[in-house]
């Protein structure tokens, strides 16, 4: 039996440099096989993604909202990595909302099979392709648990949380790409492995036990090992041997607490001693609290008894004595209290005691908001039910109101920026009385408002003008998920003034701002589904990446307004002035034009499929491969406007002017771009599937380069 031993010995020493470059081929194809696996989950979702993508695009499908369940994914992943979301549920092709599900679930499915059949068999299907085996420490498949262990933590979790941990509190945060840098060189690192008594084996392998072989080798030393000479069986005892050995040098976590039974018993009533003293400590602390609460709980009610009787009529305290009391009241910051003081604020007639009640009010803070927004909607209420002829009543309750008004408009402009998340939803806060009378205007200028919900109140005539409703959240760093922003949907803002205001992603869906002023206000990627913005004025404004999906701009200026890649599919623009916008790349399907005026606009790579630009005025306007099928441009001005590249088919050019006119003196202020030469205009652009074309305009496409099927 010693012989066989002695051969193999020498054979192995001949063999030296064979095994080496074998080593380093299953290094290669251990590589490729995982390159496989990651490019098949990647791609099973990436097709059916950007199937959608392309669905979504079309402007003859239905749309319907994103499916929810995408819209809380969606959040879920962007919250780690600090990515903007889109706030609300927006709008998409019904076939998008199917594919965007089969792209979420295909490589979620897909991972999980590979992971059964490594499990079961030790090979996925690259795996099987290249002859790389994944085997535990008896040879066999690893086991679910196994897998789990070794692809979930070693392979993933491991590598990348230590690349999160270094990006998240790195200077670069929140540059993606230095995490996705980092990500990929932590599993490189972690694939290289760590030497050990067999060579080097990955983390992964060493955390799950497991082994990476060469299956067609293993194959082969089978069909040795089954041929029955003596050396192959001596062989495979020394190799069984060897693992024996190595197992009981290196013990699992389980044979070790078998092997110390007590140092295990110690280790499990040390952690149990630990949690039942922290249980106790922990419940003294939380009765101490209880005890301390009820304490000043009891203080405060005592206080706020005596308080009360200085107040009431009968006290005989004087007015002074009657105002610190009102002061004493605001200090206490109990909720018993805040409720009298916001009734008080509304039963009280004398003029110096009112303002010491707003005093107290004020001191309070944003906690007496909830209060005071209770007492509004009960004010606005009796309001309304007091009929137009009650004169005197009514004027006494709408002076109740405002002083409720200016109480809550005084607490937002003391507390700017510290009054994330008050609710002011559905609050009466919009300019109330007559000019001749008492006279209510809510004047917010230059704050910060952010994390304000305004949903659905009324803020009709207010001035925000300069105010911030988005801040950049606890990191400090703009466009991150904890990014703070009002809630302005539903609300009324009728002749509103925001100039300058920054409204940037905040969510304004059916938010009716009819006659308000935007001038250079900031609205990129903010969401303004459904909204009215009947003669708004947007001069300069910045509505990049907004969303203005079925909104109402009629009659609205959009002089040089930035819509670069927004998105007003079906959005009503008839009469709306934009001179000089900028609306290159954005998504104006189905949108309505007539008689609006987009002289020198930038159109240029703008989706203008099915709209209607009739009787519009679109001299010098950049169209360039503009995409304009089925484009209704009757009576539309089109002198000097770029038309190459553009996509005209069903185009309806039905008394359209395409050529150049003289220009009018008065209109030299447009700036119209550079074409070089008039030739330009359509050179190159296939009129041949355009409707309506007379001879005139005909005769302009020939002459100017134009393709159509008439042309000699």
């Amino acid at each position: 039996m010693t012989a066989p031993i002695v051969r193999r010995s020498n054979q192995s020493g001949q063999s030296k440099q064979p095994e080496r470059a074998s080593s380093l081929l299953l290094a290669s194809r251990r590589f490729a096989a995982w390159a496989a696996e990651i490019t098949l989950v990647v791609t099973s979702g990436l097709i059916p993604f950007g199937i959608g993508v392309y669905a979504n695009s079309r402007s003859d499908l239905n749309r319907v909202p994103l499916n929810p369940v995408l819209v809380v994914i969606e959040r879920a992943i962007a919250r780690p990595l600090a990515l903007p979301v889109s706030y609300g549920i927006r709008n998409v092709a019904w076939p998008t909302n199917i594919l965007w599900t089969i792209a979420l679930l295909a490589p979620v499915t897909l991972s999980w099979w590979q992971l059964y059949l490594l499990a079961k068999t030790g090979s996925t299907i690259p795996k099987r392709w290249l002859k790389v085996r994944v085997v535990n420490e008896q040879g066999k498949p690893p086991g679910l648990g196994a897998v789990v262990i070794r692809e979930g933590v070693g392979r993933w979790t491991v590598p990348i949380s230590i690349a999160y941990l270094l990006w998240r509190y790195s200077f670069a945060f929140p540059n993606l790409g230095l995490f996705t840098f980092l990500s990929l060189l932590m599993i490189v690192g972690e694939g290289i492995g760590l030497p050990s008594r067999r060579g080097r084996r990955a983390l992964h392998d060493q955390l799950a036990g497991t082994h990476t072989i060469d299956a067609l080798l293993a194959s082969n030393r089978q069909v040795q090992s089954a041929g029955g000479n003596d050396e192959a069986e001596e062989w495979q005892e020394g190799n069984e041997e060897l693992a024996v050995a190595q197992s009981n040098k290196s013990p699992n976590l389980w044979r070790r607490i078998q092997q110390n039974p007590n140092l295990t018993l110690f280790g499990v009533g040390l952690t149990s001693m630990t949690a039942v003293l922290a249980t106790l400590i922990g419940t003294q602390v939380y009765i101490q609290i209880q005890q301390s609460q009820r304490a000043t709980q009891q203080i405060n009610s005592q206080q706020f008894l005596e308080i009360v009787k200085q107040l009431s009529p009968n006290s005989g305290a004087t007015n002074e004595q009657r105002q610190s009391a009102i002061l004493a009241m605001g200090g206490l910051n109990d909720p018993q209290s805040i409720k009298f003081l916001a009734d008080l604020l509304v039963s009280e007639t004398n003029s110096s005691l009112l303002d010491t009640i707003q005093q107290a009010l004020t001191t309070v803070g944003p906690q007496a908001i909830p209060e005071l927004k209770n007492k509004n909607q009960f004010l606005v209420s009796e309001l309304e039910s007091v009929g137009s002829t009650a004169t005197k009543e009514r004027e006494l309750r709408q002076g109740r109101l405002q002083r409720n008004q200016r109480t809550i408009n005084k607490i937002l402009s003391v507390y700017s920026g510290k009054i994330e998340g008050v609710d002011l939803s559905s609050t009466q806060l919009g300019q109330s009385g007559t000019p001749g009378s008492s006279f209510f205007n809510l004047v917010l200028d230059s704050l910060d408002l952010s994390g304000v919900k305004f949903k659905s109140a009324n803020l009709n005539q207010a001035s925000f003008k300069g105010s911030r409703f988005r801040s950049a959240g606890e990191d400090g760093r703009w466009d991150t998920y904890d990014d703070v922003m009002a809630d302005l949907s539903q609300a009324q803002l009728q002749q509103a003034n925001l100039t300058d205001a920054n409204l940037s992603r905040v969510l304004m869906n059916r938010t009716d701002l009819s006659r308000a002023t935007l001038n250079r206000a900031n609205l990129s990627n903010a969401r303004l589904y459904d909204a009215k913005l009947n003669s708004t004025q947007l001069v300069g404004a910045d509505l990049r990446n907004a969303v203005l999906e079925k909104a109402s701009l009629t009659g609205a200026d959009l002089g040089d307004a930035k819509l670069n890649e927004a998105n007003l599919y079906a959005a009503r623009l008839g009469r709306a002035t934009a001179i000089g916008t900028q609306l290159s790349f954005a998504n104006l399907t189905n949108t309505d034009w007539q008689g609006a005026d987009l002289s020198g606009a930038y159109l240029d790579r703008a989706n203008l499929s099915n709209a209607n630009l009739s009787a519009t005025r679109l001299a010098g306007a950049v169209l360039r491969s503009a995409q304009m099928e089925n484009v209704n441009l009757q009576n539309a001005d089109l002198s000097l406007a770029d038309l190459r590249g553009a996509n005209v088919t069903g185009a309806d050019f039905k008394g359209a002017i395409l050529a150049p006119s003289k220009q009018d003196p008065a209109d030299q202020f447009v700036q119209t771009p550079d074409l070089g030469s008039i030739s330009a205009v359509v050179q190159g652009v296939d009129f041949s599937q355009a409707k309506n074309l007379d001879a005139k305009q005909l005769a302009y496409i020939c002459t100017q380069g134009g393709i159509h099927p008439r042309c000699p």
